[in-house]
């Protein structure tokens, strides 16, 4: 008789719909391709996980399409911390022609926008203060209108006048990823815009567009949120 025992294989079967399924990477690279180039707005690395396959490596396939489309006509940029293709910098005369004119914005526009940039939060009265003359309420109502700058808050001091920043939308529209994009003073004077002897003492601040208010600001009421854009305070005139 054999007494020699028989072993019981006590393994457990796996099967394969218990095993993790690795994404495959040039497959999702396609899916955020097309997601990217469908999109009507820039796509954030958020946006684009909720639509690739579960595990798929975002920062990855990000860093493969930005590598894949450096020499073609249009790049993979970011945007406002989001991602979207854009027409090539070089190319951008080719298009000219097919390009709707916009409106132009005016200098005292100009100048008011590049203020609420540098210097958000901002008030009217600062923002007059600075550029030296006074600014009219339609000049603010338009830099509204296109979605460049935004109500904030509230300061608080006598009046408690409104304070205005920037949005993502100007980020977008000027091609930055973050406010701190924004040329510097030689970078300013590079381009041509400051002319001329600059006083010795000039400086250009470092902007933040942080959302949170800051310590003299109180917030909006929510009726004022949905307003005209005649909240600003009063005054008429001006540039």
């Amino acid at each position: 008789m054999d007494d020699t025992e028989d072993t019981v294989d006590e393994t457990p079967e796996v099967s394969k719909d218990d095993v993790p399924s690795v994404p495959d990477h040039r497959e999702a690279t396609r899916i955020a391709e097309a997601l990217l180039f469908a999109s009507a707005a820039p796509l954030s690395v958020d946006d684009l996980a909720g639509r690739l396959p579960e595990g798929a490596d975002v920062g990855a396939i990000l860093e493969d399409l930005m590598a894949l489309y450096a020499d073609r006509g249009v790049h993979l940029v970011r945007v406002a911390g989001r991602f979207a293709f854009r027409t090539a910098s070089d190319l951008a005369f080719v298009l000219a022609r097919n390009v709707v004119e916009q409106r132009k914005l005016s200098r005292a526009a100009m100048e008011t926008l590049a203020i609420v940039a540098y210097h958000q939060p901002v008030t009217r009265a600062e923002i007059e203060e600075i550029r030296g003359v006074a600014t009219s309420k339609g000049t603010l109502d338009t830099l509204l209108e296109t979605g460049w700058i935004r109500l904030r808050g509230r300061r608080k001091a006598p009046g408690r006048p409104v304070t205005y920043g920037t949005t993502p939308h100007f980020l977008e529209h000027f091609g930055l990823d973050a406010i701190e994009d924004l040329p510097g003073l030689e970078e300013l004077k590079g381009a041509g815009f400051l002319e001329g002897r600059v006083p010795p003492d000039l400086s250009v601040p470092v902007p933040s567009d942080d959302q949170a208010l800051r310590e003299d600001e109180d917030p909006l009421d929510h009726d004022e949120l949905f307003q005209p854009l005649s909240i600003d305070e009063g005054g008429t005139g001006g540039e």
